[in-house]
């Protein structure tokens, strides 16, 4: 894509998470592809912390933070008077949870508002913004304002492209990232996306050629599932990862592990309580504590592992190391718990993993029924667990699936499992969109064509020819392999009035509707209905440039109609790794502002019809054209791009 981003001096890829976040980056102005991660974070200088816990406090009747990260677990911070701590937000940035949150809960009122989350999020991402330029600034030659630096972020793939990835994108926007000219930041791969890349090029050796993998990543709180081909294992830098399928997601992770343990540590020390008082003002904000105490988070971690104890204690906090409570455990101030009631917890997350995992081998089987799965790679900090290793082993390894297609499967543990997603920062080339992606035109009536039968038409005053309103023409069409590397060019056409002595300089900007549409390309209409939605507007604007050079029509004695300039450009459509940017230009000159599109991508193989000679320009019914369509090298000057020849005339309204 180096037709549209100059090359970068500084990539940076951010991992936010539910319980930490992680940031790798690679300074690509040393001529280096060597991938680091930021391990100093303020409160933990003097040691090596690949993630810094998403966590923010507040004063009381303060909007601003008083601390974060590791400095907000202090003791002082959590326990300190008029405090409260903001954490595990992370999935509340999406409307629907949060609303199913309130519906859930016996108290509506403690569940916060979207607005309120928005603001944690900015708050948060701010601070880190600011750590990340203090930190990283000094890796460049050049001002940390002025070099080419690009953030790119991850995000869960149960997230909705709209609202809720174009409210994060408002979010890291607002917080400082991409503020300067030379910085960018974009919304890159899917979690599941980006643990998948990692591991393919840290692992290349375990892969072979076609193979089939299966890429679970089991973080905080939520579990994505991506099902990949490996293609050109001959070379590490070369490899790479085709999407076969829909990538999944479901709310399984560690919290659920913590909220179980949380709920039943409540139960315990609310009937302790009844026996005989425990004087702690609030069981609720106990058990809470608890749940954070690095006893029990070192107990979840260890669970599965062979020196395992039966038993592990955990503090209870504000409680007199006096008090005894033998029958419940209770004993100087700590309450001991049997190791095996984690179990119950786990085993009700892996229920919920393997109905997944038998989800996606079932589709797999249906699809591609004489092929077989070869990996099962886990990772996530839940993908760490040895138990839930074993259990996955247990039901899926060596021929014990009860599927045909995974015979043969492994499973594979990612190396730095809580690092791949901020690690995997490349991309995938050939990708299927989810939805259709057109943008609304008006298309010439034709009496012969079946579709525009009973369709709205009018007639146009500047060339008095009948035309369909409200059309769309699809883009990209849901389902169709779409390459990064060879971006969509489609022409157009546009009429604009001449000037006269009372307007000398008639209006030529254009805003243009984008519109998406989940439907099967089959069933894609030909004009705007309630199936279809618009995402944004492009902005076409040619007041910069002369009347002149526009073609006058109508401008001979003999010429009945109105005169009017017509405005001929082409509509260039850049592929990013999740994101669609709409760019005009005419004569070599680009016009439009740049509109992002977050894009829910699915990856795919290059569609057999497309034939790439030795200069990468395609011939054929390249980009997954549908049959029929005649595609052309007529390109705006040094543009490299495939163009359409429509056999009709269409213009954006």
């Amino acid at each position: 894509m180096s037709d549209f981003v100059p090359r970068p001096d500084l990539v940076i890829a951010i991992d936010f998470g539910m319980t930490c976040t992680g940031v790798a980056y690679c300074n690509v102005s040393t001529g280096s592809d060597n991938v680091r991660w930021i391990q100093r974070w303020p409160g933990r200088m003097q040691a090596n912390e690949n993630k810094v816990p998403t966590i923010l406090v507040y004063p009381d009747n303060s909007d601003t933070p008083s601390s974060w990260g590791f400095l907000a677990e202090t003791p002082q911070e959590q326990n300190g008077v008029g405090k409260e701590s903001k954490e595990w937000f992370k999935i509340m940035l999406d409307e629907e949870r949060l609303q199913q949150m309130q519906r859930n809960t016996s108290d509506p009122s403690k569940v916060p508002k979207i607005y309120e989350v928005e603001k944690w999020y900015c708050d948060y991402f701010k601070l880190l913004y600011q750590y990340i330029e203090n930190r990283l600034r000094g890796e460049l030659a050049s001002q940390w304002e002025d070099a080419n630096i690009e953030f790119i972020f991850s995000v869960p793939t149960t997230w909705k492209p709209n609202p809720t990835v174009e409210r994060f994108r408002s979010i890291i926007s607002r917080a400082g990232f991409g503020k300067s000219p030379s910085h960018t930041a974009v919304i890159g791969l899917t979690e599941a996306e980006a643990a998948a890349v990692h591991t393919a090029r840290e692992s290349p050796a375990i892969f072979k050629e076609r193979e089939i993998l299966l890429v679970c990543d089991v973080g905080g709180g939520t579990t994505d599932l991506s099902a990949l081909r490996v293609t050109n294992t001959g070379s590490i830098n070369s490899l790479a990862l085709e999407q076969l399928d829909v990538v999944f997601g479901a709310t399984i992770g560690s919290t659920q592990l913590d909220r179980l343990f949380e709920k039943a540590t409540y139960e315990r020390l609310r009937m302790v309580d009844l026996m005989a008082p425990m004087r702690l003002e609030d069981l609720e904000t106990t058990a809470w504590e608890m749940r954070l105490s690095k006893e029990y988070q070192n107990a979840k971690c260890d669970y599965g592992s062979p020196d395992d104890t039966d038993m592990f204690s955990v503090a209870i906090p504000r409680l007199s190391r006096s008090y005894v409570n033998d029958h419940f455990g209770i004993r100087d101030g700590e309450m001991r718990v049997r190791r095996n009631e984690l179990q119950g917890y786990f085993d009700s997350q892996i229920a919920k993993l393997f109905e997944m995992i038998d989800k996606q081998l079932t589709r797999l089987q249906q699809r591609l029924p004489n092929e077989q799965v070869a990996h099962l790679v886990l990772s996530g900090g839940l993908g760490n667990s040895l138990y839930l290793q074993q259990r996955l082993r247990a039901r899926y390894s060596s021929g014990n699936a009860p599927f045909a297609n995974a015979q043969s499967l492994q499973v594979r543990v990612a190396p730095d499992p809580q690092l791949v997603v901020c690690k995997g920062i490349s991309i995938l080339e050939w990708r299927c969109s989810r939805a259709s992606y057109g943008t609304m035109c008006k298309v010439l009536y034709n009496p012969q064509n079946p579709q525009h039968f009973g369709q709205r038409t009018e007639r146009d005053t500047l060339d008095g020819k009948l035309y369909i309103t409200d059309a769309i023409d699809w883009l990209i069409k849901k389902g169709e392999p779409v390459s990064i590397n060879y971006p969509i060019v489609r022409n157009f056409r546009r009429k604009c009035s001449p000037a006269t002595a009372y307007h000398p300089n008639p209006s030529r900007v254009f805003p243009t509707a984008v519109v998406s549409c989940d439907l099967d390309k089959e069933l894609l209409p030909l004009v705007m209905n309630t199936t279809c939605q618009k995402i944004c507007e492009v902005q076409s604007d040619f007041s910069s440039l002369p009347l002149s050079i526009f073609k006058l029509k109508n401008r001979h004695w003999w010429n009945t109609g109105e005169k009017y300039h017509r405005v001929d450009y082409c509509v260039k459509v850049a592929l990013g790794p999740a994101d669609i940017r709409f760019e005009l230009w005419r004569n070599g000159q680009k016009l439009s502002k740049d509109n992002l599109i977050k894009v829910e991508w699915l990856a795919a193989p290059a569609p057999p019809e497309v034939n790439r000679d030795g200069n990468g320009n395609g011939n054929g019914n390249g980009n997954g054209a549908v049959a029929g369509q005649q595609w052309q090298n007529q390109l705006p000057a040094a543009q490299d791009a495939s163009v359409v020849n429509w056999g009709g005339e269409r213009e954006w309204v």
